[in-house]
């Protein structure tokens, strides 16, 4: 069996995701993003173990985040908005002390993707990922057709392999 081949075999059936949007002027009836997040997971078959919404403030964000990535039953936490350069995107400032290691290579396919969107705008994209323990934090622009371009070409296709070779 090829090493990709092994470590999807080794990740969890049924994979629990916790979702938290980041944004001063959404709800949760009218966050787009989160719903798209929720609604693409469970396309596929995992479950959304728990969805929040906070403001764009980093002591908000932060425990947040690391109460998110401790739930039973999550095994990864997918954080939308606050990753531009405005003087209210703190996200990144917020959730970067709690990954160890950072998934480098995650920020720069998402950009790299994004380019072929949106062209030079893709380089204002501070996506990251990384590991809060044995939990994976993925960290997205807020905008929808962000949020599906990470989901469906980089998240949903290697969260079996990546969490297969991080319990291997």
């Amino acid at each position: 069996m090829k090493t990709p081949a092994k470590h999807r075999s080794l990740a969890p059936g049924d994979i629990g995701l916790a979702v938290l949007t980041v944004s001063d002027s959404r709800t949760p009836e009218d966050d787009i993003s989160g719903w798209r997040i929720q609604e693409l997971a469970t396309e596929v078959g995992h479950r959304v173990v728990e969805r929040r919404l906070v403001g764009d403030d980093i002591a908000a964000i932060r425990p947040a985040v690391a109460e998110l990535a401790a739930l039973p039953g999550v095994d990864i936490v997918v954080v939308s908005g606050g990753t531009g350069f405005s003087p209210r995107d703190v996200t990144l400032e917020a959730v970067a002390p709690l990954l160890d290691p950072v998934i480098e290579g995650f920020g720069e396919l998402f950009r790299m993707l994004s380019f072929e969107q949106v062209r030079a705008a893709a380089m204002l994209s501070r996506a990251t990922a990384g590991l809060i323990e044995d939990r994976v934090v993925f960290v997205l622009p807020g905008s929808p057709k962000a949020v599906e371009l990470a989901m469906e070409k980089l998240i949903l296709p290697e969260a079996g392999h990546l969490l297969g070779q991080m319990r291997a």
